[in-house]
Parts: C-alpha cells; structure tokens; sequence
C-alpha cells in the first residue's frame, strides 16, 4: 500500500450525486417530485443526507444529476445550497438530463448519467470522483472510504454494508476475500453469498464509489461505446471492474458517524411507505438511532424562515399537546393531541383533533375532530373535519393507500374523491 499524507483526500475529490430516480415504491409521493427530494425527518429532504455528508467530510465541489420530475429538488437545491463559493475553490452544479449527447437520449443509466458531463467534470480538474446515491438515509465520512482508496491503490472502492441474508436479495452483494477485495458481484441474488466467517450476513452495495478521475473517464467512455450495456455502475461498471481490475469493498461501520453512545451503524433505504414511515416515526423515539441533534455532524438544508411551533387551549378534550413527537417551525396544535408523531413544517391541528403514528408533511391543515392513526400525509392535503382513518383496515384501504403494515397514504386527489 502507498502511504498517505496528512492533507485531507476530500479536497482533491467532486461528489457526484446521482438524484433521477423516481423511487416508484414510494407510490403517490413520487407522484410530484423525484425520490431525492421527498421530504424526511421534519425540515430536510433525503437528498439532504448525502450532500451533508459530502461536505462534512470535507469535500467541497459537488455536481447532483437530475431527471424525473425534478423541478421540486432543483427548487430546494437551489434554496438550500447556494452557500458554495468559486473563490474558495467550490462548486455546486445541477446538473438536468440536457440531451447533452444526443437530441433523443436523456440519462439512459447511472454511468450515463456522469458519461454525459464528463466535459464539465474535467473542468474542475479533480484527482477523485465519489458517486453517491441521493435517496439513503446515513451518516458517512467519505474521508476515510477515500483514504482506504488511495492505500489499497483498488481501481474502485464500494461503500459496502452489512445485513441479514434473508433480506439482502433485492441489493447488490459483494462476495469478497479474507482482505476485503472483491471476487464477485451479484445484482439481486437470490441466494446471495454470505461474508467470509459471517454465514448469515452478506455485504450489500451502499451504491457508493470511489474512482481516480481519469480511471473513471476512461472507464466510462469505454461502457458508453458498449452497444450490449445498460450504462449503468450497479449492472456493468462494477461487475467489469470486479473481473478485469481491482475492486474493494469499504465497510460503511469504518466510516459511520455515530453521536454520544450509539454504535448503530445507521442506514435507511426508505424506498417503500412502510420504511419510510418507519424511519421517521423512529425519530420520535427518547434516544434514537438517527440523530438529528449532533452538531458535529448536522444535516444542512433549506432553513425556511417560521415563526416557533405554538400549542393553544387548555380545555378538558381541547388542549393542545404532543407526547413523544417532533412538531416544526410554524406549525399550531389547537386544542388538538399530537402522540408519536413528526410534524413538517407549518402543518395545524385543529380543536378535537386526536393525531397518532403519523409522518404529517408541510402545510397540511387536520379538521376539527378528526381522527387520524398510522397515517402518512402528503404536504399541503386538507383533511375534512372527522374524518377517521386507522380504526377500520379494509374501509381505509377503499379510500385510501394502505400498505402491508396497515399505513395509510393519504394525498388531496385521495381527499377529493371522497365525495364523488
């Protein structure tokens, strides 16, 4: 291995952040925006977690490539961070699927996607490209996976993170040897490999690269005049690497950030209703795994300007309250009970209203008396007043889109129709 200097690898180094998908798991709340920009954790969006760790780690010039209905996270992109200065040597492009190579090809896979801006790439002459994933919930110093890069001198290096067997069939496995190289990779096994010494676990793709720049042109140019490829990291840039080059895997519990005394390497694929009510509903939790409230490691975004939450009435069955839940700026609890809830921002309660496990999005006003119980509610919806959802299964999976777990997605189009 070749010894690495004092000087952080993060400054030499662009993140590219691949932010097109439509994450169609989601259902209705990718029916407006693309799975990067959903919102998560009260103020944030998912893609908030890769940029933040991007930048945390110290890595100052980011590109976020964009496809399907982008406009909301170009909006918040460019709310949220235009902090990047040129003259301290940063940038920030967005980067829309432009036709910049053919007039009727948009980005046709993940290495197309950063094929296709090569030419804007180069021009910030950096030493390595990072390829992120915009759609996971996570907190990663990327230094250290770049460190393990330049040391191992591997042609590529996948952010790699351990799971159960049994549920580890639908990621790309990592089947490596005893020093961490990897002998093969499987998209979506159906028996997937388990890891040396570890028979129940298996090694899953975090869809997390690191490349030497130039490696990763040449690379790229090579796939791109590949009529038999899908152009894409997952299907064929790493399963070639891992046959005709070097590739090792990273342990994302190398390079977790944790806060105070939680060891849980967290990492969230909150790609289905159920995970990702799940995800925000932990939050509420006294210590949970997640933790929004380390600022040494703070997840930056677009900080909207609200006036603080306000709880009114103090009347028997009309007070204003919230137990074990996480109510943002801007938002009124009137008279109404709030349990085991997140509230985004701006969202209102009104007098009587009883509120449960539920994910309640920006701007949502609840009627008067209603009652509303493992419910996801898309931003902006007007619940009727008395309406109740999450007491009758099979009456809410009529009107609305319950999952397996019994959650309720809730969207205004749901609330129109139910009067025809």
């Amino acid at each position: 291995m070749s010894a690495v200097g004092n000087e952080p690898l993060a400054r030499q180094a662009l993140a590219f952040v691949l932010a097109g998908g439509r994450g169609s798991r989601l259902l209705e709340l990718t029916d407006r925006r693309a799975k990067p920009a959903v919102y998560f954790g009260g103020k944030s969006r998912i893609i908030d977690f890769a940029l933040s760790n991007a930048v945390n780690s110290g890595i100052r010039r980011i590109a976020v490539a964009t496809q399907y209905k982008a406009h909301s996270l170009i909006r918040h992109l460019q709310m949220g961070w235009n902090f990047f200065r040129p003259e301290r040597n940063e940038s920030f492009d967005i980067l829309p699927a432009s036709q910049r190579v053919s007039e009727n090809m948009w980005y046709v896979g993940t290495a197309d996607a950063v094929y296709q801006n090569i030419d804007i790439i180069e021009s910030h002459a950096c030493r390595f490209i990072v390829v992120l994933a915009g759609d996971h919930i996570y907190k990663m110093d990327y230094e250290v996976m770049l460190r393990q890069h330049v040391e191992s001198g591997a042609d590529v290096t996948v952010g790699c993170l351990e799971m159960p067997r049994a549920e580890s069939s639908g990621f790309g496995i990592m089947h490596i040897d005893e020093n961490g190289w990897i002998q093969e990779f499987l998209e979506k096994p159906k028996d997937p490999p388990p890891m040396p010494g570890k028979p129940d676990v298996s090694l899953a793709s975090m869809g997390i690269y690191v490349f030497n720049a130039r490696f990763l042109f040449d690379q790229l140019k090579r796939d791109a005049e590949d009529p038999d490829s899908n152009h894409d990291f997952g299907k064929d840039i790493i399963p070639y690497l891992v046959k005709n080059g070097r590739a090792i895997a990273h342990q994302f519990s190398t390079s977790c950030v944790r806060s105070g005394s939680n060891n849980v390497a967290y990492w969230r694929d909150v790609g289905t209703v159920d995970a990702y009510w799940s995800a925000n509903i932990d939050l509420t939790d006294v210590v949970p795994e997640l933790d929004l409230f380390d600022r040494a490691w703070p997840i930056w975004s677009y900080a909207e300007i609200t006036p603080p939450a306000k709880f009114v009435h103090d009347e028997e069955s009309r007070r204003g309250q919230a137990v074990s839940s996480l109510v943002s700026g801007g938002c009124i609890i009137s008279g109404a009970s709030l349990r085991r809830s997140l509230l985004f921002t701006g969202v209102r309660i009104n007098s009587y209203a009883n509120v449960e496990n539920a994910v309640i999005m920006p701007y949502v006003n609840v009627g008067r008396g209603a009652r509303l119980k493992n419910v996801v509610i898309d931003r902006g919806v007007e619940i009727p007043e008395g309406l109740v959802v999450g007491e009758d299964p099979e009456f809410d999976a009529k009107r609305f889109r319950t999952t397996e777990q019994g959650i309720s997605l809730i969207t205004q189009p749901m609330i129109d129709g139910l009067n025809k």
